[in-house]
């Protein structure tokens, strides 16, 4: 299995960067940053509830938590029986 970072860092790179040449990684600020807004912050919590068969309840999903691919990790983590 793919380790969980790897695949969110993927999703992130192929969704929301606009210029291919730009690199991201575990660390980079997502929204703080201006790479992910609130509606694209939605649509990565589905596609990690979809991905991992998780349910990740509205409050846990904050920007603080998804603010870099190894905090988006820590946060799956949680769910992950």
């Amino acid at each position: 299995m793919e380790e969980i970072r790897d695949v969110v860092l993927e999703y992130v790179i192929e969704e929301y960067l606009e210029d291919e040449d730009e690199e991201i990684n575990y660390e980079t600020p997502l929204i703080s940053g201006g790479i992910v807004d609130s509606f694209s912050m939605v649509s990565l919590k589905r596609f990690l509830e979809a991905q991992y068969k998780i349910s990740i309840p509205d409050e846990k999903a904050s920007p603080e938590a998804f603010d870099t691919v190894n905090s988006i990790t820590a946060l799956v983590r949680e769910f992950i029986g």
